[in-house]
């Protein structure tokens, strides 16, 4: 964190006191239900997130005989549009917070019904034939994407307008986040449970309360007049918005490249595929867990310190998980349960650190979604970035799904397990030059 003082002037807008009772929440800090109310819409916008990235592609090559190879270029082409729109979202969604949380609230709503139709188009498709799915697959992507990422980057933006103090921002993001581990918990189930009918209405009935509660939330004030254009490169005009996206990228990519991997390492390495859903479960379940552990951390550490922990964790974690082998199953759930400690400061921490960067910058109730817009961008890209590493990286080095010969799995722990430490380290190393030992040179 930078050592010195947030000018009075940069600070961020006092909480609405009107959203919610004075006798609970005293201005400018965050009780547990006001946390709740925000966060509550994290919930569903995870829940979404799994069926659209992992039971899609299945779902359409399954049941309606869509190639891969083609609707793998569908798909990309759908992600890449998404990608591209969230820095526009995030512009659009300074305007939309100008006036307070009524017209940034009256939009997530739209966006909401678009999503919510978008989900049920997307998995119902009304139409026959490969072309005609195809089309009807890429039309409705679109669709979904564009109204999930609205909601998206409107309620980030809107969590970061509320200020605070380090810890409080930590607090904010921790119930973002921490409601959506609960959300891809019940998604990950679900789907096998109960079908994608209920998933379906499940997951409208859950959007429909988030965005409720959100209206009886803490409210961002409305802004002060803009001293500056509205600018998509706004942010990057800010040094330490630069510096936190680069340490944001290459740990992104540490986190994305065993996520992308999991799978493989547990059936082909392990041979305990029986075993995935308490290796996922105790994964998530202990990022859940351990965030009000990180967000405490953050009044002993300070956010940064804090995120630079978790990073050494995980180093020590996946380092030990190089020596596993077949039957390792109590071993690697204490390898996921001790990585998911760190995913839980992964998910807290950067973007809690973010919030206080666009304070310090000035940029507080001006420009937080053109921030958030670059930010979910830089989301999006990890994923795609870790998939084109990790996967020509195992196929160079002779790996195949189902392989079973000595250099094919080394291949598939290296790039499970070491690969991930290089990044992690390589992130560790930009965090304590970059934004630790710079904070100390800041007068």
């Amino acid at each position: 964190m930078a050592a010195h003082a947030v000018p009075r002037s940069h600070e961020a807008a006092p909480i609405d006191t009107d959203a919610f009772p004075a006798r609970e929440s005293p201005v400018g800090t965050v009780r547990w239900r006001q946390g709740v109310r925000y966060g509550a819409l994290g919930l569903p916008l995870a829940f979404v997130a799994l069926p659209l990235y992992v039971v899609l592609p299945n779902h359409y090559a399954t049941e309606f005989g869509i190639p891969l190879a083609t609707l793998g270029a569908v798909l990309l082409a759908a992600r890449t549009l998404d990608a591209v729109a969230d820095p526009l979202i995030g512009r659009a969604a300074d305007r939309w917070l100008a006036g307070g949380g009524c017209q940034a609230w009256w939009a997530i709503v739209m966006a909401a019904v678009v999503l919510a139709a978008g989900f049920a188009a997307l998995f119902f498709p009304q139409v026959r034939g490969s072309s005609a799915l195809l089309a009807w697959c890429a039309v409705t992507l679109v669709v979904t994407y564009l109204g999930y990422s609205v909601v998206t980057v409107v309620h980030q933006a809107w969590g970061a307008r509320l200020g605070g103090d380090a810890p409080q921002r930590a607090r904010i993001v921790a119930w973002r986040e921490g409601l959506a581990l609960v959300g891809v918990l019940v998604a990950s189930v679900l789907p096998s449970l109960a079908g994608l009918t209920v998933t379906t209405v499940v997951f409208a009935l859950v959007l429909a309360i988030g965005v409720l509660l959100l209206r009886a939330a803490p409210t961002p004030a409305a802004s002060r007049p803009s001293t500056q254009p509205l600018s998509m490169r706004l942010p990057f005009a800010t040094p330490a918005f630069r510096r936190l996206l680069a340490v944001y990228l290459v740990n992104g990519i540490a986190s994305a490249v065993p996520a992308t991997l999991v799978l493989f390492f547990i059936r082909d390495r392990l041979q305990a595929p029986t075993f995935e859903p308490l290796f996922l479960a105790s994964y998530f379940a202990a990022g859940a867990l351990s965030i009000p552990l990180w967000v405490r951390a953050v009044r002993w550490w300070g956010l940064e310190r804090a995120w630079l922990i978790s990073m050494t964790l995980a180093i020590v974690v996946f380092s030990g998980a190089t020596m596993l082998s077949a039957g390792d199953v109590i071993a690697f759930t204490i390898v996921c349960t001790l990585s998911g400690i760190c995913l839980g400061a992964d998910l807290t921490l950067p973007g809690a650190i973010l919030a206080g960067v666009i304070q310090r910058a000035g940029h507080g109730e001006q420009s937080e979604g053109a921030y958030f817009g670059w930010w979910n961008f830089a989301t999006k890209l990890n994923l795609a970035l870790a998939a084109g590493v990790a996967l020509p990286a195992l196929s160079w080095f002779g790996y195949a799904p189902g392989s079973d010969s000595p250099q094919a799995l080394a291949a598939l722990t290296t790039a499970y397990c070491l690969l991930p430490c290089l990044l992690k380290a390589g992130a560790a190393a930009l965090l304590y030059t970059l934004l630790i030992r710079n904070a100390r040179k800041t007068p």
